[in-house]
């Protein structure tokens, strides 16, 4: 589903349909064209869209296809960095205008590479798929040992907690703070979801993580349901 990307004079936001703007956003925020995503978020904004609308239907939709291809092998991780920090220009606009709304976050996550591990471009990718789809991140950064996720923990008191490994020797690492929170009592607090590339979902079922997620499009989406059937049970 490759877009052909478009010249700044060729298209004119402005001058489209609303149903055509948000498809045309879809395809800028493919190609990773930040700019021209900050002018469809303005407008759909002008329009009378609420910042909530535009970001579930202009932004998290056309992140949900970048996700599927990338997931396909369509796209790669340059490509969707790109689809990721047009996003970013995107939520720059509207982030302000949801908090004033007291728009609730779906939950709030914390996510960190594990210690030993110094690879970030995979949890970065899941930290911005995951702020697409509505949640609160805290991105606790690389190589992180249970001392700080256990402070990250204490301080935000998230939903979920997000563990992420590139490198087989530092898998095991994840067990390790799983085990710690079951020591301390915690473990029941937080949903773990797991990932990385040598990771697979035998490993995660092995280490007690309550799911594990093979890309940054999956993630989000195991989040929200997560999240909606903790929500669901506790009710």
């Amino acid at each position: 589903m490759a877009q052909d990307q478009h010249p700044d004079d060729d298209i004119d936001l402005a001058a489209l349909a609303t149903d055509d703007l948000v498809e045309q956003m879809h395809e800028d925020l493919y190609d990773g064209l930040a700019d021209e995503i900050v002018e469809g978020t303005n407008l759909l904004l002008e329009r009378g869209w609420s910042a909530q609308k535009v970001l579930d239907e202009a932004l998290v939709e056309g992140m949900r296809i970048v996700g599927i291809d990338f997931r396909d092998g369509v796209l790669f991780v340059p490509e969707v960095l790109l689809a990721a920090n047009a996003m970013k220009a995107g939520m720059e606009v509207l982030r302000p205008l949801l908090s004033e709304s007291d728009v609730e976050p779906i939950g709030k996550v914390v996510i960190g590479t594990v210690k030993g591990d110094i690879h970030d471009i995979g949890k970065n990718l899941v930290a911005m798929m995951l702020e697409g789809a509505g949640f609160d991140v805290v991105d606790i950064g690389i190589n992180t040992d249970v001392d700080g996720y256990l402070a990250a923990l204490e301080e935000h008191q998230p939903d979920i907690l997000g563990m992420s490994a590139l490198l087989t020797t530092t898998m095991p690492y994840m067990k390790v703070v799983i085990d710690t929170l079951r020591d301390k009592g915690l473990r029941d607090d937080y949903i773990v979801l797991v990932g990385g590339a040598p990771l697979n979902e035998e490993f995660g079922q092995a280490i007690g993580a309550d799911a594990y997620c093979r890309d940054a499009a999956v993630a989000a989406e195991i989040a929200t349901q997560l999240m909606r059937e903790r929500r669901t049970a506790a009710a």
